[in-house]
């Protein structure tokens, strides 16, 4: 079976631990959806309700319960502190493949979590079964470009105005792996 989510899965790597997301971690959350520089990389603006952010956050959680998706929390093994989360959304069990996505706190950027979290994820969707696993960066976001093609992560197209943000249009790059 791919993807059995039925028990979510906790991973560890050597600095960090990525827990299933849960409601009580909008708390946590909200700071970095609410900085204009970590969500000008993301298909969202920044979000500046705290009510909103538990609102999604509570949607990723039924989205995990009903075997849809995986959200994950990103906290550092020595101290538990929280420095963002990744998942995979868009799961297709018939075609063995999900989407790939993160968010981090400015100051984990340049501590190499970003690699070590999405290695991890990208191992676990590898041995779970799925066979190739997709993500979407803005057009020029060349932190996350850089680390996905450091994986191994393929441009496979661009989306052309795939995406309306403040009244534009905004391309996105589409990257792929095959596991």
């Amino acid at each position: 079976m791919i993807l059995d989510l039925t028990r979510l899965p906790i991973l560890e790597t050597e600095r960090l631990r990525l827990d299933p997301l849960t409601p009580e971690d909008a708390a946590d959350i909200f700071p970095i959806v609410d900085d204009p520089e970590v969500m000008a990389a993301w298909d969202w603006p920044e979000i500046d309700d705290p009510d909103m952010v538990a609102d999604i956050i509570r949607s990723q959680v039924e989205a995990m319960a009903a075997g849809r998706a995986i959200h994950w929390a990103i906290r550092t093994l020595g101290d538990a502190r929280f420095v963002g989360a990744i998942d995979l959304t868009e799961i297709d069990r018939r075609h063995r493949r999900a989407e790939v996505g993160f968010k981090l706190a400015k100051g984990s950027w340049d501590l190499g979590y970003p690699m070590e979290a999405l290695t991890t994820v990208t191992a676990y969707a590898a041995v779970s079964g799925l066979r190739k696993l997709s993500a979407r960066t803005y057009l020029g976001a060349r932190r996350s470009e850089a680390l996905l093609e450091g994986l191994g992560f393929k441009e496979e197209g661009l989306l052309r105005g795939h995406i309306l943000e403040d009244g534009e249009r905004r391309d996105l790059r589409l990257f792929g792996l095959l596991l």
